[in-house]
């Protein structure tokens, strides 16, 4: 039998928010007892966790980077990390870890190797903004990042209203924020003007920004997202 510790799921705010404003007290509670944490970016992480009631002991604190530059066999050498019953906590750049994080990598290793996953509950962009959106929460999918380029971009585009009208389910997507007004302009020109479509842009934060409007709409009065975190959904 191994001696194990366990993996912690520990969520992270989504902007530059006070930690006690959008994380659970439990998990806040928790966090002082972890000494191990895999992490998508250190400085980040240390910033998070010395808001988080960690400030003073975040030298004390060991960091491991896990990205989308990590291979799966780098990913299993922190599978010693759990030796001797250590628990360790996993953190996400924003949000809740392994949800369209690379830190799925580390979960699905974590349950082969009879590790236990212990999930925490926190933020969800992807959750909230289908949930002030407005559009089908019975049905609904994440489909992450579309192609960049134009011709892909627009194809991708036209499938996911085919599929949104077919089943009447809600199409959720996320772009890279420096992108995100390039993606808004295509969907307003390959989208037909009856497809409901929600920005949800810096959700929790004090700028948050979700409207929910038909194309046809969006086009008569467009908005600038800029450089912003953001969740598009849309439903035909």
């Amino acid at each position: 039998m191994n001696n194990y510790g366990k993996l912690y799921l520990i969520p992270s705010p989504l902007g530059d928010t006070d930690p006690a404003e959008v994380i659970p007290v439990p998990v806040l509670s928790f966090l002082p007892s972890l000494d191990c944490f895999v992490v998508e970016e250190v400085r980040t992480a240390r910033r998070y966790l010395s808001r988080a009631g960690l400030k003073g002991r975040i030298g004390e604190l060991e960091f491991h980077e896990l990205n989308e530059h990590t291979t799966p066999a780098q990913a299993e050498t922190y599978l010693s990390l759990f030796g001797n019953g250590r628990n360790v906590g996993l953190i996400s750049e924003a949000g809740l870890p392994a949800v369209a994080d690379p830190g799925a990598l580390l979960v699905g290793l974590c349950h082969a190797h009879g590790i236990e996953v212990v999930p925490f509950v926190g933020p969800s962009s992807l959750m909230l903004a289908l949930m002030a959106s407005g559009l089908n929460g019975q049905s609904f999918a994440f489909v992450g990042y579309i192609p960049a380029k134009t011709e892909e971009r627009r194809s991708a585009l036209k499938a996911l209203e085919r599929r949104s009208s077919a089943a009447r389910q809600t199409q959720i997507l996320i772009e890279t924020p420096y992108r995100n007004d390039s993606l808004f302009s295509d969907m307003l020109q390959y989208l037909s003007g009856t497809v409901r479509l929600c920005i949800a842009a810096n959700i929790t934060c004090p700028d948050a920004y979700i409207r929910t409007k038909t194309v046809a709409q969006w086009k008569a009065a467009p908005v600038t997202i800029g450089k912003r975190p953001c969740v598009f959904l849309i439903l035909a």
